[in-house]
């Protein structure tokens, strides 16, 4: 939700769609992952899930570092539009899902407690209950990416805000990837 807001806030809805799209694609593998159990075979060898893992955590902090270095600028600062393609928009959001150990677990842990198999297809089923949570999803977040264009105007009016928001988006994103490594799997 950070990273679609904050694609939203620096060049606009366009730029935000297009990186959605990309995590809607990630969830969609995961969703089909799942379905297949590849994701079981995942988290079943831990140096895949480590791998993942620290994958997720790199990139974390990667952003945050983006954020805090001397001359960086916040995640959230208005820039102009059309920085970025929106191939590159759509491939960062897509690797910023594939990236993300939860998502898989996501699909893995709590669809499967919806299934039944008395009533028909398992795997119809599955493929239903994950699309209607991406579809979901996609209301929400898109809500969310239109509440962040009125914060971007806000944003643009007080710099002062933004030197905050810097520092403290960047402390978010470090802690987010500290609490990354050190989980475990259970």
């Amino acid at each position: 939700m950070v990273y679609l807001i904050s694609r939203t806030l620096c060049q606009g809805l366009k730029a935000g769609f297009a990186s959605y799209a990309g995590l809607v694609v990630g969830s969609i593998f995961y969703l089909a992952c799942a379905a297949f159990g590849i994701t079981a075979l995942l988290f079943a060898i831990p140096m895949a899930y480590d791998a993942l893992r620290f994958g997720g955590a790199f990139y974390l902090a990667y952003l945050a570092w983006q954020a805090v270095r001397p001359g960086g600028r916040s995640p959230f600062e208005v820039r102009e539009p059309g920085q970025d393609s929106p191939r590159r928009l759509f491939l960062m959001g897509l690797f910023t899902n594939l990236l993300n150990p939860k998502q898989a677990l996501f699909y893995l842990a709590l669809l499967p407690q919806f299934v039944d198999e008395k009533q028909g297809h398992v795997l119809t089923q599955f493929l239903t209950l994950g699309f209607i949570q991406i579809s979901i999803s996609f209301m929400g977040n898109g809500l969310i990416m239109l509440a962040a264009g009125a914060i971007s105007r806000f944003l643009t009016d007080r710099p002062q805000w933004l030197t905050l928001q810097r520092w403290l988006m960047g402390t978010v994103l470090a802690g987010m990837s500290v609490r990354m490594v050190l989980q475990s799997k259970d």
